[in-house]
C-alpha cells in the first residue's frame, strides 16, 4: 500500500528489480548531472532546482543543471537518447515507455530507463472558472478545456479521465495544448473554461488562479477511479488547498517516479539515490508535494528495472531483502 498525507488507498503492483551487482565508481569531474523536470509552474521544476542543489553539495565532482521540459514523455525520450541524467516522470507514462507504446508517444521501447524511486503522487486536479457554470465533469461537453502539451503526461492522464466520464474531445468546443501557466493566463482572460493539470498539491499554475478569479475545483468521482482503474487511484483534494475551496473534493492521482539511465556508474546513481532521502526535510522546503515522499513508499509499483545503484541503498535500509 503506497501511503500519502493527505492518505489515499490504492495499490499499485509490479515491482521490477535489476539483478545486477554493484561496482563502486566515485564521482569524476565531468560527472554533469542534467535534471528534466517540466514547465516552471509546475511541481517537476522547482524540485528539480532543489535536487540540483543538494546534488552540487553532497556528490563529489557532480555538476548539476536543470531542464525545463514538457515533463513526463519528453523527459523518458531524452534519457534514453543520452541526453539527461535523472528525470520526473508520472508512472502511467513510465509504464508506456518500457512497453514502446506509440500511441502515448514512444515509437520504440524505452529500454534504457531504470529506476530510481516512487516520489508522491500527482493529483489530476480540474479546475474551472466558477462563472463557466462547470460544476462536474458531465459540464465539460461543450465547453472548452486545456489538456497539457500533446502527448504528455498530464493529456494522457486527460484522455483517460475523459474517457472514464464517457467524453471524447470531440465533445469540447475546444481543445488547448497549453502549460499549465498559459492555460491560466487564458482562464484569467475568460479565453478558456477549464484546466485539467496533473500535478503536486498546491501547484503554483492553480494558486495564481484561485487567487485572481474564483474557480470551482471539479470532482472526479471515486466510481470513476474504479472504472478506469490502474495506476490511477482514488484521492482526496483537502478543503483550502486553494483559495476559495472550502470543502475536500474527490479526484484521482498517479504515482510520480524519479528515472535514470542504464551507463551512469552505480556509485554515482547510489549518492544520487541517498542524498534524496537523506535530505527530505530540504526538498519539502521547495514545494509542498515533497512532503508526501517516504522512504518507505521508494519501491511502489515501480514498472521497470531498478538502477544497481538506487538497488543498493534500498538494500542498505531493508526495503530489498
Amino acid at each position: 500500500m503506497f501511503k500519502f498525507t493527505p492518505t489515499f488507498r490504492g495499490a499499485l503492483a509490479g515491482l521490477a528489480l535489476s539483478a545486477a551487482a554493484v561496482t563502486p565508481h566515485s564521482a569524476r569531474a565531468d560527472d554533469f548531472l542534467n535534471v528534466l523536470t517540466g514547465g516552471t509552474s509546475g511541481v517537476y521544476y522547482p524540485l528539480g532546482v532543489a535536487l540540483s542543489k543538494l546534488y552540487a553539495e553532497k556528490i563529489p565532482g557532480a555538476r548539476p543543471s536543470v531542464q525545463a521540459t514538457k515533463a513526463s514523455v519528453e523527459n523518458l525520450v531524452l534519457l534514453q537518447s543520452g541526453k539527461g541524467e535523472i528525470a520526473f516522470t508520472l508512472g502511467d507514462t513510465l509504464a508506456f515507455a518500457w512497453a514502446g507504446d506509440e500511441e502515448a508517444g514512444f515509437k520504440v521501447k524505452q529500454d534504457k530507463l531504470r529506476g530510481i524511486a516512487a516520489i508522491y503522487p500527482n493529483y489530476i486536479q480540474v479546475v474551472a472558472l466558477k462563472d463557466s457554470g462547470i460544476r462536474s465533469l458531465a459540464d465539460l461537453k461543450g465547453k472548452s478545456l486545456s489538456v497539457g502539451a500533446p502527448k504528455s503526461g498530464t493529456e494522457l492522464n486527460a484522455r483517460a479521465i475523459l474517457r472514464g466520464a464517457g467524453l471524447s474531445y470531440k465533445d469540447l468546443s475546444k481543445v488547448e495544448y497549453l502549460s499549465f501557466g498559459e492555460s491560466v493566463d487564458l482562464m484569467k482572460n475568460r479565453q478558456l473554461d477549464a484546466t485539467l493539470q496533473s500535478a503536486g498539491l498546491g501547484v503554483a499554475a492553480i494558486r495564481d488562479l484561485a487567487s485572481s478569479v474564483d474557480i470551482t475545483v471539479v470532482e472526479i468521482p471515486a466510481a470513476l477511479v474504479d472504472k478506469i482503474g490502474s495506476p490511477y487511484v482514488k484521492a482526496v483534494i483537502p478543503a483550502n488547498t486553494y483559495t476559495g475551496q472550502t470543502q475536500p473534493v474527490a479526484g484521482a492521482a498517479v504515482v510520480n517516479y524519479l528515472v535514470t539511465r542504464a551507463g551512469l556508474s552505480d556509485d554515482l546513481v547510489y549518492q544520487m539515490t541517498k542524498s534524496v532521502f537523506e535530505s527530505l526535510g530540504e526538498i519539502a522546503s521547495s514545494h509542498q508535494a515533497a512532503s508526501d515522499i517516504k522512504l518507505e513508499n521508494a519501491l511502489a509499483g515501480m514498472p521497470i528495472p531498478l538502477h544497481p545503484g538506487a538497488e543498493k541503498y534500498f538494500r542498505e535500509k531493508g526495503l530489498i531483502k
